[in-house]
């Protein structure tokens, strides 16, 4: 099996505990008010949010999919960092057995944040995966993280 990784990197003017609160510790209640148009609900199938629990998101109707699970691997509230694997989802993944993200929230130099985002794509044997099949899911990372970041900005007392 072969590892193919991409990063991914975003600003904004929101703290970096905000933004890791509402993205992370937080998920559950807060992406389902911030993106209601993408994101029906987020729930805790084993767990409560830390490592070793399973939290499924489930999207609206009408997309590709309807549901994704995602396994904590590790929360550090602490140090602003994150890291959990795609274990499954309503549709197969043709050429993926997983895809492990791992973000990390800095403050940003003069106020805001730095989010640092990497995807280990573990692509099955006898696939290669090339930039263009992740794009998607790069643009959906993109889309939810500035969604938030927007809600926040209008909402300062969400998150605080």
């Amino acid at each position: 099996m072969a590892v193919t990784c991409y990063t991914e990197e975003f600003t904004s003017t929101v703290s970096p505990a905000r933004l890791f609160k509402a993205l992370v510790t937080e998920s559950h209640v807060f992406i389902p008010k911030a993106v209601p148009g993408g994101i029906k609900s987020v729930e805790f199938l084993e767990g409560n949010g830390d490592a070793g629990s399973i939290k499924q998101t489930n999207l609206v109707d009408g997309g590709k999919l309807k549901f994704m699970k995602h396994r904590i691997d590790v929360v550090e509230v602490e140090k602003l960092h994150t890291k959990y694997t795609l274990i499954g989802c309503d549709i197969e993944f043709e050429k993926v057995d997983s895809v492990v993200t791992e973000i990390k929230f800095e403050a940003a130099p003069g106020g805001g944040c730095v989010c640092k985002m990497t995807s280990e794509y573990h692509v099955k044997a006898g696939y290669e995966l090339k930039v263009e099949e992740v794009k998607e899911g790069k643009l959906r990372a993109s889309g939810l993280f500035k969604a938030v970041e927007e809600y926040l900005v209008a909402l300062p007392e969400e998150c605080a």
